[in-house]
């Protein structure tokens, strides 16, 4: 088996990731470094310039580290399914001799994703970097920041993320390739209907938990999404009144963006890997209804979860943020925002019904033949 660039192509969803993740750090840790060369502050600018050099690294470290284990995440994820659908490929390279390591080194090609991610968030940064330090300075409190160029941070976000995770990659396809290679061989179907239809009730309500236990990675990766949405979509509402309208847009843009990208990808895998499951369903007699309210909505109650849980972070985070470093900078004072959480809320239940509807939909166009012909 040859691991190719298709196969990497797969792995966007990490790139999504990793592009907002050296977005943002970029920005701060260089405008960090730059402002760190400033001379002649002004006396009535040092407080302002303090909180400046401790709110960027503060922004670059929560939101770096954050979407950096979020990557990770989602390595583990794409690496499971993919050695999951490739495991009489693994299987037979390994029953040909191959030693596990042999066959786990192919797999460094996935950090290609980090790569190509890092390199277009850096770039992205450093052309919006002019506005950026506009935005920052435009009071004019400061003096003129000029944008320069730092080496290190190419290294650190870039070059480094990529071998970390091609080697992460490596790893994690060495341990899921312990197992023997019969196993790797024998296609097993998760979850199988062992019920007869007269006993609705109790066979329902055990393929609910069986579609949460047998897919944990997918609940927390629906929370997750609903978390972004909540805590980015606050935030941004009420960046305005505290930073920017520039700011404020810059945090909504990459919480929607991860928010849909990782509930989209999360549902497609719930409803493939329940294909065969839905099929049987369909069978014994189940409508369609009730097939997508079992699978899909088993996620439901974990998504306001998440969402709730991001309501709390983004207040607590904002609170501390100007508490900590604008204590000595005249900045409005920063109270819980009930219409911001009534209008994330609002547009976070239209969002996540209508999408749930599109993919019971789809359920409806699973075709019985093709599924059990597999």
């Amino acid at each position: 088996m040859v691991i190719g660039f298709k196969d990497a192509l797969k792995f966007i969803g990490i790139s999504v990731v990793v592009v907002c993740a050296a977005f943002v750090c970029t920005l701060f840790l260089n405008y960090d470094l730059d402002i760190r060369g400033l001379t002649n502050i002004p006396d009535e600018a040092i407080p302002l310039y303090k909180a400046h050099l401790s709110m960027g690294k503060a922004i670059a470290g929560i939101s770096g580290c954050g979407l950096a284990l979020t990557s990770v995440v989602l390595l583990v994820f794409y690496l499971k399914n993919y050695i999951d659908a490739h495991g009489k490929e693994l299987g037979i390279l390994k029953a040909m001799g191959y030693s596990r390591f042999s066959v786990a080194r192919r797999f460094w090609i996935f950090g290609l994703s980090v790569l190509s991610g890092a390199l277009i968030g850096f770039g992205v940064a450093y052309l919006y970097m002019p506005t950026f330090y506009r935005v920052q300075n435009a009071d004019g409190i400061l003096p003129k920041i000029a944008v320069g160029f730092h080496f290190e941070l190419l290294l650190c976000l870039v070059v480094l993320p990529t071998l970390v995770f091609a080697g992460l990659a490596v790893l994690y396809a060495f341990y899921k390739l312990k197992a023997p290679v019969l196993n790797l061989l024998r296609e097993s179907q998760e979850n199988t209907i062992k019920a007869r239809r007269e006993k609705e009730g109790p066979f329902l309500k055990g393929l609910r938990l069986a579609t949460l236990k047998s897919k944990k990675l997918l609940v927390f990766l629906i929370a997750f999404s609903a978390f972004c949405f909540s805590s980015m979509v606050q935030m941004s509402l009420s960046m305005p009144d505290l930073a920017s309208e520039t700011f404020a847009w810059m945090i909504l843009m990459i919480g929607l963006i991860l928010a849909f990208m990782t509930l989209l990808m999360s549902l497609s895998s719930v409803v493939k890997g329940n294909a065969k499951t839905i099929a049987m369903m369909r069978i014994f007699g189940y409508g369609y209804g009730v097939c997508s309210d079992r699978i899909l909505g088993a996620y439901r109650p974990f998504a306001y979860v998440g969402f709730a849980v991001g309501t709390v972070y983004q207040f607590i985070l904002l609170k501390l943020m100007l508490g900590l470093f604008f204590s000595d900078v005249n900045v409005p004072a920063y109270t819980f925002d009930w219409k911001a959480l009534l209008i994330a809320l609002f547009a976070f239940v239209v969002m996540y019904e209508f999408i749930l509807f599109l993919y019971a939909q789809k359920i409806k166009k699973l075709s019985l033949k093709s599924v059990m012909g597999e």
